[in-house]
């Protein structure tokens, strides 16, 4: 039986795939019914249950999207059986087995594999040019195995002096272009922490490197670096061999440190944002409890720093340089904030694919070691929420522009959903290379040939096309808000949330009225009315694939997720 949190036990018949758990009761009217990915679990373990007055034997599986379920067998056998089934499928990885996504080969009309063209995407920025030139030092990704095949770099830079400086990066990620502004030429560059180490060692090529990005705009003479660390953990990192590029050794050259926390700080605050939220909710000391996880002002200062990064480029017409540690985490979170509000085209469905594929796939976020596909290491300190925090700084955007953006909520959050499900490639392993080695592009399907073949779906209706247009969020805990409908979607009690289908019939409401003046008011309300109020106990749940029926609280409640066309 399955004992939800908020109607107790509840008796059906479990079944598990190579993909999914799914628990099933007819008795009820309609029929209860629990569908999860088995990429989505993090940790199952065998508890002791108490229901209807017997002690039951029973299995705890925590979830990586905010929820938790529990299973109770009267037999142990049974416990046992079910029990193995699951770590096994559900950490295939850890158990020798591939991921489903190898499995996975349902047909799409489009192929989502070809969105990203690297070189189509430095073209589309107009480059090369005189100042910048597309290099194949790493075609074979001997150079750099964390960084992409095609990278571009300062057209008077030999390779003899890029190795050299690789060799004063860390993990050998020296500062590559990110993008260019189409006037000023001021760029965003990113890479790693420079080695400095305790004795404060140089590098003279690093140093000209530098140098030579800051020539090539013309509109500024400064270079400002943009350090994502805190400046207390810069200075233990140098002790380590790490460190940070001193002033005097680079002229022209301002460090500022963005103050932003590592990625245990981040793992614990989103721990304490599920214990918030899930199960129960203490509405005395909501805000409160929220407050204390300190996760919106984690989010604030994301966005505070890609706003400072965005403003040296479009104000200052300064070109910039971000990093972090190892440049993968919080760099790939600030260039690509900064770019998405510098650049409209990220702000499409196509161009916010482009950004992922680029700004965190091709330049080596670690997917694999942050998620923890297919790993049964749920205590692994190297897993942390960087891509959850990224995609929730994006919706803080879409509420403050909510006609900027080409995508809707749904968009972001089935994305969210896939980034867990194993189901399609596109977020497996840690680097592009990796994904090459295991090819990837040619043995699984790509989240955005699903997402392509059905945009209707994913558009936002009121999306104005603001060409040209810098995006300045603003980065206030006063005008940031939790994101309710990605992390309390799986608990009932909380208030039911506008449908994700309501937004488009306003907009068909609307066209309607254009075209039919005679179309009464009452009657536009009447349709107004009808989208927003959820039916009599019931609530509206979007699936995480992009279909839409209705559900009642207890599958709210159970979490559901359907996947009807996976076999």
């Amino acid at each position: 039986m399955y004992i939800c949190p908020f109607i107790g036990a509840i008796s059906g018949t479990l079944t598990v795939t190579d993909f999914k758990m799914y628990f099933k009761n007819v008795e009820r009217d309609p029929h209860f019914i629990l569908d999860v990915p088995l990429g989505v679990i993090s940790r199952v373990e065998k508890i002791g249950v108490q229901s209807h007055g017997d002690n039951c034997c029973g299995i705890e599986i925590v979830c990586k999207d905010m929820r938790n379920l529990r299973l109770a067998y009267k037999q142990e056998e049974h416990r046992l059986e079910i029990f193995q089934n699951l770590i096994t499928r559900a950490f295939p990885l850890s158990h020798g087995l591939p991921l489903f996504a190898f499995s996975y080969k349902e047909k799409f009309p489009t192929n989502g594999w070809k969105v990203y063209d690297p070189v189509a995407e430095y073209k589309r920025q107009s480059l090369p040019n005189e100042s910048w030139k597309i290099s194949k030092i790493n075609s074979t990704y001997d150079f750099c195995d964390t960084y992409p095949a095609v990278l571009v770099v300062p057209t008077s830079v030999k390779d003899d002096d890029l190795s050299r400086v690789a060799a004063f990066r860390a993990k050998g990620r020296v500062p590559v272009l990110s993008w260019i502004h189409p006037e000023s030429q001021a760029t965003i560059t990113r890479c790693s922490q420079p080695l400095v180490g305790p004795n404060d060692k140089r590098c003279k090529e690093d140093e000209k490197y530098l140098q030579t990005i800051m020539d090539a705009n013309a509109q500024s003479h400064k270079l400002f670096i943009f350090d994502a660390r805190q400046s207390g953990v810069a200075v233990t990192n140098k002790a380590k061999g790490g460190g940070y590029e001193c002033e005097s050794a680079y002229p022209n050259v301002e460090l500022i440190f963005l103050e932003i926390p590592n990625i245990h700080v981040m793992r614990e605050s989103l721990r304490k944002l599920k214990e918030a939220v899930y199960p129960t909710i203490d509405e005395s000391h909501w805000l409160s409890n929220v407050e204390s996880t300190h996760w919106l002002e984690y989010i604030r200062m994301l966005l505070a720093g890609a706003v400072r990064i965005a403003d040296k480029i479009e104000s200052g017409k300064t070109s910039v340089v971000v990093h972090c540690s190892d440049g993968w985490d919080r760099t790939a979170q600030l260039t690509s904030l900064a770019m998405l509000m510098l650049d409209s085209y990220y702000r499409t469905i196509k161009g916010f694919e482009v950004l992922l594929e680029k700004e965190w796939m091709s330049f080596g976020h670690r997917f694999a070691m942050r998620v923890g596909h297919g790993d049964d290491d749920h205590a692994d300190a190297d897993r942390s929420p960087i891509f959850l925090q990224f995609i929730d700084c994006v919706w803080q955007m879409t509420k403050q522009f909510p006609a900027a953006f080409e995508f809707n909520e749904l968009f972001l959050i089935t994305i969210l959903d896939h980034l867990y499900s194993c189901l399609f490639g596109t977020f497996l392993y840690n680097s592009e290379h990796q994904r090459v080695k295991e090819e990837v592009n040619t043995s699984t399907i790509s989240l955005w040939s699903y997402i392509n073949s059905q945009l209707d779906e994913f558009s936002n209706p009121f999306y104005v096309n603001y060409e040209n247009h810098v995006l300045y969020p603003v980065a206030s805990l006063s005008h940031l808000e939790l994101w309710v409908n990605y992390y309390v979607r799986w608990n009932p009690r909380m208030r039911p949330q506008v449908r994700f289908c309501f937004y488009s019939e306003q907009v068909c409401v609307r066209e309607f009225s254009k075209r039919f003046p005679s179309f009464s008011l009452g009657e536009k309300q009447r349709s107004f009315d009808s989208a927003a109020k959820p039916m009599a106990g019931k609530c509206c749940l979007q699936c995480s694939i992009g279909w839409t029926r209705h559900h009642n609280v207890e599958e709210q409640a159970a979490g559901l997720l359907h996947f009807p066309w996976v076999r």
